[in-house]
């Protein structure tokens, strides 16, 4: 029994999209305005900026979609289903055209 117990513990979780949709992290609420100003505890500034997690296997294999794991995005999160893994990441499973916009660098040329 406690073997059976060691083994289920060992397992690790991992959550795949399905279909057009992506798993997102999402990056924290901010606590602080661009100013410098504090804002409690009750008060936030919502973000909807994420980073890609995981993309499901039908996105990934067509070339149509510039979408790539660990790009930071900007989403709706209208449609976002939540994904209650750990308290420390805010996981969101979101419908690939809620993505709105992708961050990209550019190196200087």
């Amino acid at each position: 029994m406690a073997e059976r117990a060691q083994r289920q513990k060992s397992k690790f979780e991992t959550v795949e999209p399905l279909g057009k949709r992506v798993l997102i992290r999402k990056d924290e609420d901010k606590k602080v305005t661009k100013g410098g100003i504090e804002l409690p505890d009750s008060i936030e500034i919502p973000t909807i900026t994420g980073r890609i997690v995981s993309i499901s296997a039908h996105i990934e294999n067509d070339d149509d979609f510039p979408i790539r794991q660990y790009d930071r995005v900007l989403f709706n999160p209208r449609k976002a289903i939540p994904v209650e893994f750990d308290a420390d990441n805010q996981l969101f499973v979101v419908p690939l055209e809620d993505v709105v916009a992708v961050f990209r660098s550019e190196s200087p040329s």
